[in-house]
């Protein structure tokens, strides 16, 4: 394993929570393959050898090859399973999970532009098989991963932004198919916990990145990442006035396993680092600076890639009191978070020239 993802999972574990909670107990993850759900996968898989609680992962994914691949270092672990579904079907699963992790979703507009039906399905079909699993098992954990963009379009008095302040979306834009699915979902989980007691909790992280996030999934902080990583100037396709708030991978899964351990069910919780705020713009200048020696700038088109649909919000920051309540705290900032993933992209590159 890499020495910072090795980093990352002791830190995450350092957390103080109750990691007791999962001793043998099997926990569901939906989307396993992803960078957030990934992360939660090693999270609890380091926690086995850490603690000996022979906690069992059962990972749900659609391409079984690149999951093998992305836990290639896990393969010979009895503790992890995977099985091949489409939460979007109806899911067949016998064994009784004591905790569902639901994050399968594309989660990147150079996705869920060209097939917002799949998009939707997922979203909605796929949290209605798994709170009905929750339901017939007892599960004793339910998370759902939203997101940011549930908000929509806020005032500006209202960011940085709470879990009760909700702005406009267009429910006809294609793009909004994945904002909107999300905020069906979330009524869907609040349902079930009120009617049927399911202890479901909600998250919505706002940019969250990190090492093993897809570096060619078509968003902006990815792009800037992968062209540092490969020593090329940045392309800035926009202005770059959007402002957006960054999390680094460790502070949000932390802030997942907080919420799914200490949150209060049917309610939503906000991930993300009010202090790490920057512009597109400035995001792209902090990278290239970081590695001076690179001698990479910052090149302005203006001009967006052909398909890519973008974001009709201007400014997005979460307001994270609810979570920050429950002994959750970020520690990396814009700087930090974004020279770590970078530093992890380049050595994975280095080593594969070399073998």
């Amino acid at each position: 394993m890499h020495s910072i993802a090795h980093e990352d999972l002791q830190e995450i574990l350092a957390s103080p929570l109750d990691w007791q909670r999962f001793r043998q107990k099997t926990v569901l993850i939906t989307g396993a393959n992803g960078c957030l759900p990934s992360c939660m996968v090693e999270t609890l898989l380091q926690l086995n050898k850490n603690a000996g609680t022979e906690c069992r992962v059962i990972g749900l994914v659609r391409n079984l090859d690149k999951a093998r691949q992305r836990f290639s270092d896990y393969l010979d672990c009895p503790e992890l399973s995977f099985i091949v579904s489409d939460v979007a079907k109806e899911v067949n699963i016998t064994q009784r999970c004591d905790f569902i992790i639901h994050a399968a979703s594309q989660a990147s507009p150079k996705y869920y532009g060209p097939d917002p039906v799949g998009t939707m399905t997922a979203n909605l079909m796929g949290t209605s098989h798994l709170l009905e699993l929750a339901r017939k098992w007892g599960s004793e954990g339910f998370l759902f991963l939203s997101s940011g963009e549930v908000y929509g379009q806020v005032p500006h008095d209202k960011i940085p932004t709470r879990e009760c302040d909700y702005g406009f979306i267009d429910i006809l834009n294609p793009r909004s198919c994945y904002a909107e699915s999300k905020r069906a979902a979330e009524t869907l989980v609040a349902s079930y916990a009120q009617q049927y007691k399911i202890p479901g909790v909600i998250v919505r992280p706002f940019h969250t990145y990190g090492p093993g996030m897809p570096v060619d999934d078509g968003r902006v902080y990815a792009d800037f990442v992968n062209d540092v990583v490969q020593r090329r100037n940045i392309i800035l396709r926009s202005d770059g006035s959007a402002v957006r708030a960054f999390c680094y991978l460790s502070d949000g899964v932390k802030a997942f396993f907080t919420i799914l351990l200490k949150g209060q069910p049917g309610e939503a919780y906000n991930s993300g680092n009010p202090a790490a705020v920057c512009s597109i713009a400035e995001l792209a200048e902090t990278l290239t600076s970081l590695f001076p020696a690179w001698n990479l700038g910052v090149e302005r088109l203006g001009t967006p890639t052909a398909g890519y649909l973008p974001s009709p919000v201007s400014v997005s920051i979460p307001n994270v009191d609810r979570l920050m309540a429950l002994g959750w705290n970020p520690r990396y900032s814009v700087a930090e978070g974004f020279a770590r993933t970078v530093r992890y992209y380049s050595e994975l590159q280095s080593h594969s020239s070399v073998r």
